[in-house]
C-alpha cells in the first residue's frame, strides 16, 4: 500500500517496528520482514503507528452498522468432520455475537499461531493480547455494549474453508460486498434460516450476486454432498467444545448476570430464539 509506505518510510515521529530485517540507523521498510527460519520471512510483520500522524484521521463518534467476525476454517467433509460448517456468513443475534467475541477463536492455518495446532482462542475481544487486567471485565465492558447498541447487526463470516471447499477470502469479499449494496443487514424470512447448529446463528437461504444466484452448499454446509447432515453435526460437536472449554472460566462471581444467562444458555445447548430473548435486537 503506498500509503502506508510512504508513512512509515520517512515519518514524522519516532515509529516501533516489530518483525522487520532493519539495523540501527538504516530505512525501516515494513516489506522487510525478519525470517522465522531460513527462507521463511515472518508472516505478521508489525508497525505501530500513532493515529496523530495519520491524515485526515476522524476524531470522535461515527455510525456503524455492520460489525463482523472472521474464523479461519478448515475443509470439513464427512470422512474428517472439522469445525469448518460455517456458510459464506451467518447472521448472529446480539447474545451469540457477545460469545463469539469471548471465545474469538483463532482456527485453521493462523500464521499468528506457531506452536499450536488446532482451534485455539484469543482471548476476549480478540484484542486480549494488547490488554491487561481481569478477563471478566473486558467481558462485562463488551456485554454493556452489546446491550446498549441494539440495532447494531452482526455477522459471523469464514475464510480457508467453507466445508470441502476451499476458498480462501473470498467469503468475507462476498459478504462485504453484498452487504454495502443492501445498505443493512436486514434480511426477509424467506432468505434466512436458523442454522442446524444454534451456535452459528441464521444462515443464508437465498442469495444472489451481480445476477449470480449462489449454490445453496456454500450458505448452508450440511447441504454439501461432501459433508451431509452427519458430518455437519460432528464438526458442530467439535465447536460446542471449543465454546465449553473457552466460556468455563467466565463463570465468576463478577461476571454480569445478564452474561452469566447467555453463557449458561450456550453450555446447555440452547436454541436461537433462546439467544434472541436474551438481547433482543432492535
Amino acid at each position: 500500500d503506498p500509503f502506508l509506505e510512504g508513512l512509515t518510510a520517512q515519518p514524522e515521529r519516532p515509529l516501533l517496528f516489530l518483525n522487520i530485517d532493519a539495523v540501527p540507523g538504516s530505512r525501516a521498510l515494513i516489506w522487510e520482514h525478519i525470517e522465522d527460519a531460513p527462507g521463511k520471512p515472518c508472516p505478521n510483520p508489525r508497525v505501530i503507528i500513532p493515529r496523530a500522524i495519520v491524515p485526515n484521521i476522524i476524531h470522535g463518534s461515527v455510525t456503524v452498522d455492520i460489525r463482523s467476525f472472521g474464523v479461519r476454517t478448515p475443509p470439513c467433509t464427512r470422512e474428517n468432520p472439522s469445525y469448518g460448517i460455517i456458510g459464506l456468513f451467518h447472521i448472529l443475534p446480539p447474545a451469540l455475537a457477545w460469545l463469539w467475541r469471548l471465545a474469538a477463536p483463532r482456527g485453521h492455518d493462523n500464521p499468528s499461531i506457531v506452536h499450536e495446532e488446532g482451534m485455539s482462542s484469543e482471548g476476549v475481544g480478540s484484542y486480549w493480547p494488547f490488554s491487561s487486567g481481569l478477563q471478566v471485565r473486558h467481558a462485562n465492558i463488551l456485554l454493556d455494549q452489546f446491550a446498549a447498541y441494539r440495532r447494531m447487526r452482526y455477522i459471523l463470516v469464514p475464510n480457508q474453508h467453507i466445508g470441502a471447499w476451499k476458498v480462501g477470502f473470498m467469503a468475507q469479499w462476498i459478504a462485504r460486498e453484498y452487504l454495502a449494496r443492501r445498505g443493512s443487514a436486514r434480511f426477509r424470512p424467506e432468505q434466512i434460516r436458523p442454522a442446524r447448529c444454534a451456535l452459528l446463528g441464521y444462515a443464508m437461504h437465498q442469495m444472489q450476486v451481480e445476477g449470480q444466484q449462489i449454490a445453496r452448499w456454500f450458505l448452508q454446509v450440511d447441504t454439501q454432498p461432501e459433508v451431509g447432515e452427519e458430518g455437519y453435526d460432528q464438526g458442530a460437536k467439535i465447536l460446542y467444545e471449543f465454546f465449553r472449554r473457552t466460556l468455563q472460566p467466565f463463570l465468576t462471581e463478577d461476571l454480569d448476570p445478564l452474561g452469566r444467562q447467555i453463557i449458561t444458555c450456550a453450555l446447555d445447548r440452547g436454541t436461537l430464539q433462546d439467544f434472541e430473548a436474551l438481547i433482543p435486537a432492535e
